[in-house]
């Protein structure tokens, strides 16, 4: 009996260390996707304003984006992977200015849809942000 139940209570922990892995496996990727796009978004917002763009590259930054939404799909829910993959084409749209007149896809609600996707598979069990 004692045997049997420390068997049952290191397989709970083995479960319990390898989703704590797999969480922070996820959060770690979802944190790399939004420093990727915040970068973009920060060139985007200085162009807006008419400002000068930053000293980096831009195609840099879109790759770093891409690449970012990468590890996005291979850790993070289906949800997760499809919202990080609309925002990328959002912002590489804006960044390229291939916009057709009447058809901008907004970066905001993208970014908000990416954010909310992020959040369940984070399992944060919060109710949604009014946004």
């Amino acid at each position: 009996m004692g045997q049997h139940l420390a068997t049952r209570v290191e397989v709970q922990r083995d479960q319990r260390q390898r989703a704590d892995a797999e969480r922070t496996e996820r959060k770690e990727a979802i944190l790399s996707f939004l420093a990727a796009a915040q970068r973009v978004e920060l060139i985007l917002d200085r162009r807006k304003l008419g400002l000068p763009d930053p000293e980096d590259p831009e195609d840099e930054k879109l790759h770093d984006l891409w690449l970012a939404k990468k590890a996005v799909e291979l850790v993070c829910s289906q949800e997760a992977a499809q919202t990080a993959h609309d925002y990328t084409n959002a912002l590489h749209a804006h960044m390229r200015n291939t916009i057709a007149t009447g058809q901008s896809p907004t970066k905001r609600e993208r970014r908000y849809a990416f954010m909310e996707a992020a959040r369940d598979g984070l399992e944060s069990g919060r109710p949604r942000i009014r946004r």
